[in-house]
């Protein structure tokens, strides 16, 4: 697999463990749920318990879903990740941006068209961008509300696509985890994993990513070299 940069003429993005630090966020979420244990582990083995804890309950979610696409269940699989995406999914009180991800979608941004496609509801959406002052920057916006099925259906990136007015072909979907990665693929895009959230590289080649970055930070090192 490769990517194909002369064929991408715009940029969807995940927001959680691909814009917004929200791993991190987790953890202390957890860390504070599990503070009583602090006299047994101490300070530094407890938050290491606690990023534990982030990775395993994030692992099985996308081990079931490679589980059923195995098994041709792609439909089943992606109605139980919008069932849980909806239900489950609420807006952190604050948001930190991934380290040097400002930087690089204001020099993206000079180049291509960039749309927000997550699973986040709209809300919680709005207030990410609001809070990190990207809310100009993206030209399209795509929230867990705005189709009939988020990701891992491919409606969230077919449909930023129609409204970039591209075809779904030109769109590259930039996401850390295999739901990102089939969303873009079944959508006919092409498609990049990133290693600053959830998934794993073995998981995002797996599921067919043309491309593996330790960081979003590092794509316009990649896109925009020949510029």
């Amino acid at each position: 697999m490769a990517l194909d940069i002369s064929r991408i003429q715009a940029i969807c993005f995940d927001i959680d463990g691909t814009l917004g630090d929200s791993d991190d966020q987790w953890v202390e979420m957890i860390y504070h749920r599990i503070t009583f244990l602090k006299g047994w582990f101490g300070e530094e083995r407890l938050h290491q318990l606690a990023r534990w804890i982030v990775m395993e309950i994030e692992s099985p979610g996308n081990l079931l879903y490679n589980f059923l696409d195995r098994l041709h269940l792609d439909d089943e699989a992606s109605r139980l990740f919008n069932f849980l995406a909806r239900t489950f999914h609420s807006p952190s009180p604050k948001f930190k941006l991934i380290p040097g991800v400002d930087r690089a979608l204001h020099l993206l941004a000079r180049h291509y068209p960039l749309a927000i496609v997550s699973a986040r509801d709209e809300r919680a959406t709005q207030s990410f961008l609001q809070q990190a002052g990207l809310e100009t920057i993206f030209q399209v916006v795509v929230s867990a509300h705005t189709c009939t099925y988020t990701k891992p259906f491919p409606e969230p990136v077919l449909w930023a696509a129609e409204n970039l007015h591209i075809p779904p072909s030109a769109c590259l979907m930039v996401g850390d985890t295999p739901v990102d990665i089939h969303a873009g693929k079944k959508a006919g895009a092409q498609t990049v994993g990133v290693l600053c959230g959830f998934g794993t590289e073995k998981e995002l080649l797996r599921a067919g990513a043309d491309l593996i970055l330790q960081t979003t930070s590092a794509l316009p090192e990649i896109l925009l070299r020949e510029t």
